[in-house]
C-alpha cells in the first residue's frame, strides 16, 4: 500500500537519547529545557526573531486572533483546511470568503477590496500547499484599511518569501508540527511575530494568562508542549534539509512523468525557495480525476481531495458561492509524497494516470464482479465518501 504521507521518523535510537534525559530530569512539561532548546534552534534555523512552540497548530491561530483582540468580521479564503474557519468561529468572529486565484490557489488579493466593511478588522490567508501568498498585495491592502494581517501557514516549514522565512510576515504567523508536515513534532505549532509586545502577550495566553508565579495578566488557555514532543522535533531538525531535498526531487519528477496527463500543477512564484510540501494536481474534469481516483485505489495507492469541500458551503457558515474554488474543489489531488517514496513507487504511479486518461472507466471490461466493484468504488467518490 502507498499512503498519501507517512511521517519521517529518526532512528530509534536519537530519540531514547532525548528520552533517557527527560527521565533523569523528571521534568515533562510547562516550558521545559527541551521545548527552550527546540524554540531556540527553530529561531536560528527559520532566521526569526520570534517564535513560541504551541500544542498546535489551531490553537495557534486562536491565539493570534485573541493576542490582536479581533471582533466582527475576518477576510479569509474558501480553500484551506476546516481549522482555519473553526479557530475564527471559536473566537466568536465570522469568517468573509473571497475567492481564490485560479492558478496559486491562494487568496485572490484583487477580490479583497471588495469584501471589506466597516466591520472588517483582519484577513487571515493560507499559504495554501506551502505556496506564499502575494504578500505585499495583502500588506498594502491592510495598511490602508487599517485591517490586521494573520498567516496560516501551517504547510510552510523552510519556505522562503524575498529570501526570507515565510514566517517572517503580517503581525503574526503560524505553523503546524503535525505529523503529517515535513517537519513534524508528533503533535504541535509555532506562532511567530516581529513585535515582542504580541509575542509577550501569547506567551501569557500559552500559560493560562500567568504572567508570574503568583499574577495572571489576561484570559489565557493551555497551549504548552511537552518535553517528548519537542524531543521529536530536535530529532528531525538535524534531518529537515534532507527531507526538502528528497521532497523537491520526487516533486520535479511528478512534474516529468505527467506531462501528458490532462492535469495543472499549482503555480509557484518562488520555486527556489519553496518546500514542496505537497504535490497537488488540478485534473481538466472530474470524470478524469474520479477514474484516476478508482484506478489508484484498486492498485493500493491512496491520493487525498485536499482540500474539501470549500470552507464557504461548511454548513454552519454564511454560504457563498465562490466559482473559482467551486470549482478547483471539485478537481483537485494530493499524490502520494513523503521522504521515503522511491522514484519506482513514483513511476508506478504515474503510469497508473496515464493509463487512466488513456482507458477510461467507462470503457474498460465491466464484466460482472469487476464492472460492479468499479461502478460502486465511483459512487462513494461521487458522493465524498472518499474523504479520509
Amino acid at each position: 500500500m502507498i499512503p498519501v504521507t507517512k511521517p519521517f521518523l529518526p532512528k530509534i535510537e536519537e530519540f531514547e537519547n532525548y528520552v533517557k534525559s527527560i527521565w533523569d530530569r523528571q521534568w515533562l512539561t510547562n516550558n521545559g529545557p527541551l521545548v527552550n532548546d527546540l524554540e531556540l534552534k527553530l529561531k536560528q534555523y527559520l532566521n526569526v526573531d520570534y517564535l513560541l512552540y504551541v500544542s498546535n497548530g489551531t490553537i495557534a491561530l486562536q491565539m493570534a486572533i485573541r493576542a490582536l483582540e479581533l471582533k466582527g468580521e475576518i477576510i479569509t479564503t474558501p480553500f484551506s483546511f476546516v481549522a482555519t474557519t473553526n479557530s475564527i468561529l471559536w473566537q466568536g468572529c465570522k469568517p468573509v470568503y473571497v475567492d481564490i486565484d485560479p492558478d496559486t490557489f491562494n487568496i485572490d488579493p484583487g477580490k479583497i477590496e471588495a469584501a471589506i466593511t466597516p466591520r472588517t478588522s483582519a484577513i487571515l490567508a493560507t499559504h495554501v500547499y506551502g505556496n506564499p501568498c502575494d504578500i505585499d498585495a495583502i500588506q498594502n491592502i491592510a495598511d490602508k484599511y487599517g485591517l490586521k494581517v494573520i498567516y496560516d501557514a501551517a504547510h510552510c516549514f523552510g519556505t522562503k518569501y524575498k529570501n526570507r522565512s515565510v514566517f517572517a510576515y503580517g503581525d503574526i504567523s503560524i505553523t503546524s508540527f503535525h505529523a503529517t508536515k515535513l517537519f513534524h513534532t508528533i503533535e504541535g505549532g509555532a506562532v511567530f511575530t516581529k513585535k515582542p509586545e504580541l509575542l509577550e502577550k501569547m506567551a501569557f495566553i500559552r500559560n493560562f494568562g500567568y504572567s508570574g508565579p503568583d499574577t495572571i495578566a489576561l484570559a489565557g488557555i493551555n497551549a504548552k508542549n511537552s518535553e517528548f514532543h519537542a524531543a521529536m522535533g530536535l530529532c528531525n531538525l538535524g534531518h529537515i534539509d534532507a527531507i526538502l531535498e528528497k521532497r523537491r526531487s520526487l516533486s520535479l519528477h511528478y512534474r516529468e512523468n505527467l506531462k501528458k496527463l490532462k492535469v495543472k500543477f499549482q503555480f509557484i512564484d518562488s520555486a527556489p525557495d519553496y518546500n514542496y510540501a505537497y504535490c497537488p494536481i488540478l485534473f481538466d474534469s472530474e470524470e478524469l480525476m474520479h477514474d484516476c481516483i478508482v484506478k489508484l485505489e484498486l492498485a493500493g495507492v491512496y491520493c487525498r481531495r485536499y482540500f474539501f469541500p470549500s470552507l464557504a458551503t461548511l454548513p454552519f457558515v454564511s454560504r457563498k458561492r465562490m466559482p473559482v474554488c467551486d470549482s478547483v474543489v471539485k478537481r483537485i489531488v494530493c499524490l502520494p509524497l513523503y521522504d521515503t517514496l522511491t522514484i519506482p513507487d513514483l513511476d508506478m504511479i504515474s503510469r497508473i494516470l496515464l493509463r487512466a486518461q488513456k482507458y477510461p472507466v467507462k470503457t474498460i471490461n465491466t464484466q460482472k464482479g469487476f464492472g460492479e466493484l468499479i461502478a460502486n468504488r465511483i459512487e462513494k467518490v461521487i458522493n465524498g465518501h472518499e474523504k479520509k
